[in-house]
């Protein structure tokens, strides 16, 4: 819209000045100028009539996360900031340090969680959420709320702790600022448009503006990345790539070394690496000969127009290896001829299910015969290519200016074809000494060794999952912590597969590790995990817990975390002499207090 100075009350200045603003302005900044100069004009109409009782939003906004990896938390650190930034008061808090019992008092409750698992919420918060959906949740007729949910669409119960929140906060009597927003895991650009309307929301009402303002203009900023991060990753030299496992080893542990010199990036034992990977370059070929295409044709990479060639796009930018099914519902749209439609009609979502988790973009493309549209066309249906999170296998005290990573490379036979891990492979086939890997720090506050270093801390980490225990030790030693260490490790063969062996032992023999405990599976004719021998074990674990030790489980979720968890929950129930309800209680005591971390995927 452009000014003209004969129909408008402003003089020649006044418009040419409105006329360079305008064009410059977000949404977000049109709706909070609209509402400041409403509230400034009643403002000043107000001081020359009588006063008259208006109702005054609060300026207090409680930001509450739940968050397994850290990215839940990030975003609302980042929201907090915004909100001082309009003049509002938060308060940030995760779920777990959260009184439940103030919820009534709340006036502004936005909700940032994430979704672990098929669709639980993370440790964090899992007692808020189970209050909310018991009978002592208190009525919310006062509360306006919105909520923000992370996941991946890979999984079937995509968002569904976000959505379960959303749900039960509008039953209890809540009203939405604004709707939720479901993240998949290129999450940035969505998390940022709905913290804009959020922010819009509150600032709607002309009270709200005069009171959290001042009657001041607050200058909305909007600054481009000046570190390293998610965003704008630090291109990292690779100084170390070796495989771990002995000769024979029907296995590939890669432990890889990166300079972070010349980064600022800081990271804490307990942290992840985030790192963008590259897709497989013979999947990458073979998809581009099944759907006849030009690999040299131009196509967007990203919502600013940028464009790279097919080939480096299916290589570098979009995902190509998981299916899901907002992927298979577009694919249908775009090829309305193809079959998938009955696929995706009603009462076959258990084979819709199992197709979706045994295939990839490939086998789509072939088993429905997708052919006839462009490149250009086709990527507008993929997701980004997302970083892979690892857990930190290195103390930033005894390698300054270094992360180590312990990778298990992916790789076996389905459906009559090779397939691939996708950072795995990447790492182990292609990735060379004096290479470039782009990176990132995904702190992680919720896996971290206590405060106190005398703390006794229990480590079980099978496999990989021992990475960031070879961080916490090498924290202790350098620092000179005297707390008990005790470390259970498991794999397949003792002389294959004993990552770390050698340092493990020259700890013990230092006294920085003070026990360890492990498990072959493949080396006796029954097979032994970890959790077997904490059962073993128990009257000690006990004892180690009576006298406040933390329990840290890093590993795969699916089967060992929650093996180890009911394991836990047995010797406890066994050498405490409780029920099994108490046992429960007493483990849930445990995280509510973090004395029981996990690190699991």
């Amino acid at each position: 819209m452009i000014l003209q100075v004969m129909n408008s009350p402003f003089n020649q200045e006044q418009v040419e000045l409105l006329n360079r603003l305008l064009p410059t302005l977000t949404e977000v900044q049109k709706i909070w100028l609209s509402g400041y100069l409403t509230a400034l004009h009643k403002t000043e109409a107000s001081a020359a009539a009588p006063a008259v009782n208006q109702p005054v939003l609060s300026k207090e906004v409680t930001v509450l996360f739940g968050s397994q990896t850290g990215n839940s938390q990030k975003l609302a650190k980042k929201l907090s900031e915004k909100l001082k930034e309009q003049g509002l008061q938060p308060t940030l808090s995760s779920m777990s340090d959260f009184k439940p019992n103030t919820l009534k008092k709340v006036e502004n409750l936005l909700i940032l969680v994430s979704t672990h698992g098929e669709g639980e919420p993370p440790d964090n918060a899992l007692s808020f959420y189970e209050f909310l959906h018991s009978k002592r949740a208190p009525q919310l007729e006062g509360l306006r709320f919105s909520v923000l949910a992370l996941g991946d669409t890979s999984y079937e119960f995509f968002c569904q702790t976000g959505k379960d929140f959303d749900k039960r906060l509008e039953e209890l009597g809540g009203k939405r600022l604004t709707a939720r927003v479901d993240c998949d895991v290129d999450f940035e650009d969505s998390a940022a448009e709905w913290m804009d309307r959020v922010l819009a929301s509150l600032n709607e009402a002309p009270a709200a503006q005069s009171s959290a303002n001042g009657g001041g203009a607050t200058v909305w900023n909007e600054t481009q990345p000046t570190e390293y991060s998610r965003s704008n990753p630090f291109q990292a030299a690779v100084l170390e790539n070796l495989n771990l496992n002995g000769r024979g080893s029907d296995r590939e542990t890669r432990h890889l070394e990166i300079s972070l010199e010349g980064s600022n990036l800081q990271y804490e034992p307990g942290d992840s690496l985030g790192v963008y990977p590259k897709n497989h370059p013979r999947l990458v070929d073979e998809l581009v000969q099944a759907m006849d295409w030009n690999r040299e044709e131009l196509v967007p990479v990203d919502k600013n127009g940028n464009e790279r060639t097919l080939l480096e796009a299916l290589t570098g930018h979009y995902e190509i290896t998981v299916l899901t099914k907002p992927l298979l519902e577009q694919a249908a749209t775009l090829f309305p001829g193809s079959g998938l439609q009955e696929l995706l009609a009603p009462g076959r979502e258990q084979e819709l299910r199992a197709y979706i988790k045994s295939r990839d973009l490939l086998d789509l493309v072939q088993d429905y015969q997708l052919k006839g549209v462009s490149g250009r066309s086709f990527v507008s249906i993929l997701r980004k290519l997302p970083p892979r999170l690892y857990s930190i296998s290195s103390s930033p005290k005894a390698y300054p200016d270094e992360v180590h990573l312990t990778i298990r490379k992916v790789q076996y036979e389905a459906h009559g074809r090779e397939r691939y891990g996708v950072c795995s492979t990447y790492i182990a086939e292609h990735l060379e000494l004096g290479d470039s890997l782009p990176v990132f720090i995904q702190h992680n506050p919720n896996f971290k060794l206590p405060q106190n270093p005398d703390t006794p801390i229990i480590m079980i980490g099978p496999g990989t999952g021992a990475a960031p225990f070879r961080a916490f030790l090498g924290e202790r030693e350098e620092t000179g912590a005297q707390g008990k260490t005790w470390l259970f490790f498991g794999d397949r063969h003792f002389s294959t597969d004993f990552l770390y062996q050698v340092e493990w032992q020259r700890w013990l023999k230092d006294g920085v590790l003070t026990r360890m405990d492990v498990a072959f599976s493949r080396d006796t004719d029954q097979k032994v995990y970890v959790q077997h021998r904490i059962l073993e074990h128990g009257k000690e674990l006990y004892q180690w817990l009576e006298e406040g030790a933390g329990i840290y489980v890093c590993g795969d979720e699916k089967h060992m975390a929650h093996d180890v968890h009911a394991a836990l929950a047995t010797m406890i129930e066994r050498e405490g002499g409780l029920s099994s309800e108490a046992a429960a209680e007493y483990l849930a005591r445990l995280q509510q207090d973090k004395r029981y971390q996990r690190d699991v995927y």
